[in-house]
Parts: structure tokens; C-alpha cells; sequence
């Protein structure tokens, strides 16, 4: 049986904290995306803390121009890293 794979929360957090920086974005610019009274969800999925939803993360994606698949890191089943 294939190994299901995990989403590893803190090191899609950096990666989602990597990829607002490489688009030239603030945590404000993207709370202003979506509208986000506060920027809490941003900072909490930065941290690890909590996962985008999946309509959260269609928007990530479209603002970064990357696939889903880009967003999020597996834990130790080679589904997915993060790149350079």
C-alpha cells in the first residue's frame, strides 16, 4: 500500500511565507486580497498554525502563479519540496 500523504503545516507555512515575499507582497497586501478584516489567518498560516482553505488556496496560487501542488509540502513522502 502507497504511504497517504501528509501535509507537513509548518513548512507549507514557510513556503507560503517564502512565496508572498518572492511576489513582492506584505502580509497586508495579501489580508487586502482577501478582504481579511485582520491579518490572523495570514499569520497563522505562515506559522504553521493553520492551512489555507482549498478556495483560500486557489487564490494563493493565482497571486503567487504557481499550482496548488506548489503551495503545499508533504511530510516524508516525497510528493512534493520546497524550491529555491
Amino acid at each position: 500500500m502507497d504511504r497517504i500523504p501528509v501535509i507537513d503545516m509548518t513548512a507549507t507555512g514557510i513556503n507560503i511565507a517564502r512565496m508572498r515575499i518572492a511576489a513582492g507582497l506584505t502580509v497586508k497586501d495579501v489580508q487586502d486580497i482577501f478582504g481579511f478584516s485582520t491579518p490572523q489567518a495570514i499569520y497563522k498560516w505562515q506559522r504553521g498554525a493553520a492551512l489555507p482553505t482549498v478556495d483560500n488556496l486557489v487564490v494563493l496560487a493565482s497571486i503567487f502563479g504557481v499550482k496548488i501542488d506548489d503551495i503545499l509540502i508533504f511530510q516524508n513522502c516525497g510528493v512534493s519540496q520546497i524550491s529555491a
